[in-house]
């Protein structure tokens, strides 16, 4: 071999091989579910006919009933289950990725399955069940989009419920001694900012472990309100906890389309907020200048502050925002559903307002969808009580946070949070 023979050798390009990487987490997950499906449906199934109102009886266009077999429908679905883990095992056999849309296609057919088991012999209104979930959802969207903001510019907010805490509280006494629910939903803001103050001045500037402040002012602010409420708004209700409802705004041809309508367009000016704060954030997100200097400060705060940005004042003023934003999610328990406020009445919307912020993967838009499944869960539990469903109505309760695990375990992807969420900066 002569020299310039190996010369050229030598200065030939290494070619890496690409390593095959085979995740089987959506598979096993799917067999899980799948084996569920065959207990509960097929060995397990209930005789009688599921039928599922779509429309009320005011609704300007009506749609028919629908009533499916339980024990039919149940073997339909229990097949596409099966042939879903078939077609995900052979995909992860060849090391490809389980597309996002076949995951909930498999989530789909499961909950109507599981419809058509629980209501067999009953009837649900699922115009009703859709209503009741948005209404559940609006708190923890607020929730949610708060907490992606904090998360994305480098802290961990645990501290989303005692911001709708103490939202829910004030909007409630400023509401009931002024008369007036505007100035209460802006006492509600106020509210959430002090709460995130208190999170951003120990957590930044003091350093103290994000997480323990949070939990920390979660405590405090359900002690405090709790007092409060025993010792003043208790005391004279008429006067300090009788807070005005928001009238409902029905949007003209909007308000009537079918089943979506009703829950969509029929709301108060609390929901119609959170339709524009859900587009503003995620736009002003990603495509501003804010919004990149925001996730540069949550991904590298070094890199940052070497090209000019003050870290750590990005982050105290973030931080505050999305306190306010978190405070109307408050305002929503007390002026949008018209009750009274009462002790811990969020009843931890604000932990699961940060479980769909992870199961949405630090998105604004998918942190809304996980938020607005949560609800359905949660709404789900009361309308399958009403009526007489078989469903132990504490398996429901707990479905947001094992649907939190599976994300977080990688079923919907590598949920990975901003790189420097949690860890304080110190200018060198």
């Amino acid at each position: 071999m002569s020299l310039a023979t190996e010369h050229h050798e030598a200065d030939a390009p290494i070619v890496l091989e690409k390593v095959a990487v085979r995740s089987w987490k959506a598979p096993i997950a799917f067999g899980i579910f799948t084996v569920i499906a065959i207990l509960m449906f097929v060995v397990w199934h209930r005789e009688g006919d599921a039928t599922f109102r779509l429309s009320n009886d005011n609704d300007f266009i009506q749609l028919p009933t629908v009533v499916l077999s339980s024990v039919a429908t149940g073997i339909v679905v229990t097949i596409l289950l099966a042939a879903i883990t078939g077609l995900s095992a052979y995909l992860a056999t060849q090391a490809r990725k389980v597309p996002l849309w076949l995951i909930a296609l498999f989530g789909v057919l499961f909950m109507v399955g599981f419809l058509s088991w629980a209501a067999a012999g009953k009837a649900l209104p699922i115009s009703g069940l859709l209503v009741g979930s948005v209404a559940l959802s609006v708190p923890l969207i607020f929730g949610a989009l708060g907490g992606v903001i904090t998360e994305r510019v480098g802290v961990v907010n645990v501290a989303i419920e005692g911001q709708l805490l103490a939202g829910a509280f004030v909007s409630a006494f400023v509401a009931s001694i002024t008369g007036n629910a505007v100035v209460g939903l802006l006492a509600a803001m106020v509210a959430g900012v002090l709460v995130s103050f208190v999170l951003a001045a120990f957590s930044i500037k003091y350093l103290v472990d994000q997480v323990i402040v949070g939990v920390v002012l979660n405590v405090l602010v359900t002690g405090l309100t709790s007092f409060l409420y025993s010792q003043v708004l208790s005391k004279n209700e008429a006067l300090f906890n009788a807070p005005v409802k928001f009238p409902r705004i029905n949007i003209p041809i909007l308000s009537e389309i079918p089943l979506i309508g009703p829950a969509l367009f029929r709301q108060t000016i609390i929901v119609y907020l959170m339709y524009i704060a859900v587009v503003v954030v995620f736009f002003c997100l990603f495509y501003t200048r804010w919004g990149l200097r925001l996730r540069a400060v949550g991904e590298h705060p070094q890199a940052a502050d070497t090209v000019g940005i003050n870290v750590n004042r990005t982050r105290f003023w973030n931080v505050s925002l999305a306190g306010a934003i978190v405070g109307l999610g408050g305002a929503y328990f007390t002026l949008g559903s018209g009750l009274a406020f009462n002790k811990e009445m969020t009843a931890g919307a604000g932990y699961i307002a940060l479980a769909a912020v992870i199961f949405g993967r630090w998105d604004p838009l998918k942190a809304t969808l996980a938020a607005l499944l949560f609800g359905f869960t949660q709404n789900l539990q009361f309308a399958l009580s009403a009526i007489g469903s078989p469903v132990p109505s504490q398996f429901m309760l707990m479905l947001p946070y094992v649907v939190t695990i599976f994300a977080v375990a990688g079923l919907v992807g590598v949920s990975r949070g901003p790189a420097a969420s949690g860890k304080p900066y110190v200018k060198g």
